[in-house]
């Protein structure tokens, strides 16, 4: 499934149609987005970490348009989420070239012929599957799951096909890391956010949840939950802030509708719901203590090492998606 081909969420000006470029950012009515290219500075401060990120990879592109996307850059124009703070625009170049980083772009160098470029909405990026074995090599272990779980619900690839192609790139640097990523990796989680939690509650010890499992009688008495431990009959939901922030209506209503579903929860057979956010991963301790008090139990030593690195990733910068 090929996605809608992404567009800047903001209009990008080339310092030529800048009538006074210089006057402009002193003044304050411009940013720039990389070097050449600048934005409104209302528009740039509308925007979400996300969309910033975007922005710039479309800057590049009005800069050099036949440059090859890949890692966080390409994820954005497939529309697979990105976990932590984007450092750079990424663009990958033969092994011939020279890999520099400077100005807000990252060259990397790698023979193409371990990759499959596709060109989305006139964008040349590595394809999904092979965006998601880059992010699992060479990035933290919750990012890589978070595209791989994505890529997978979309039906781009399948599990078993993600780890076929890690076997076979030439290149064995990245390897097993990636496989413990891709033997994670499950179509049935609904958000980066999701792929993220269940991981954090694996490295503290807690038995892993089965997934987006209905609690009910029927379609129309019950509801799916994001998580499930079905020998506690704990549910747990991964809530977003952006539930709670007025896109979706009035944040009153929407928590009376988030405590009348928990009660339904509860009547059909869960014992308790635990709710988190993207700010209890950040400091991890907290989704600890919220499955704790709920009845959950660790039945292995926690992983110290990658939740501090994840704490770390997440309080860099808001992780957010074009889609997934």
């Amino acid at each position: 499934m090929t996605p809608k081909p992404p567009t800047s969420p903001i209009p990008l000006l080339r310092a030529t149609e800048l009538t006074h470029s210089t006057r402009s950012i002193r003044r304050g009515d411009v940013v720039p987005v990389l070097r050449g290219v600048f934005a409104a500075a209302g528009d740039w401060q509308s925007l979400s970490p996300w969309e910033r990120d975007l922005a710039r990879v479309h800057a590049h592109l009005l800069r050099q348009p036949d440059a090859v996307l890949c890692l966080e850059s390409a994820a954005l124009v497939w529309g697979l989420p990105t976990v932590g703070k984007v450092e750079a625009v990424h663009v990958l170049a033969s092994d011939t070239a020279t890999a520099r980083r400077a100005s807000g772009i990252h060259v990397h160098t790698s023979a193409h012929s371990d990759r499959v470029l596709e060109e989305v909405g006139g964008i040349l990026v590595t394809s999904a599957a092979d965006t998601c074995i880059d992010l699992a090599r060479v990035r933290h272990p919750a990012a890589g799951l978070a595209a791989a779980d994505a890529t997978i619900r979309r039906g781009e690839s399948t599990a078993s096909m993600l780890s076929a192609l890690n076997e076979q790139r030439a290149s064995a640097r990245g390897r097993r890391r990636a496989r413990w990523t891709l033997d994670r990796a499950d179509g049935a989680a609904e958000s980066a956010l999701e792929s993220v939690s269940r991981v954090t509650a694996e490295w503290w010890g807690f038995p892993a949840p089965k997934l987006q499992r209905w609690i009910g009688v029927s379609d129309d008495d019950g509801d799916r939950t994001d998580m499930w431990w079905p020998g506690l009959r704990v549910a747990g939901e991964a809530d977003g802030h952006l539930t709670y922030d007025g896109r979706f209506g009035d944040p009153v209503a929407v928590l009376k509708a988030r405590e009348e579903r928990d009660r339904r929860l509860r009547r059909h057979g869960a014992r308790a719901v635990a709710h988190w956010s993207w700010g209890d991963l950040a400091d991890p301790s907290s989704l600890r203590d919220i499955l704790l008090s709920v009845g959950l139990t660790p039945n292995s030593p926690p992983d110290l090492q990658h939740l501090s690195s994840l704490g770390r990733l997440l309080r860099s910068g808001r992780s957010g998606t074009g889609s997934a």
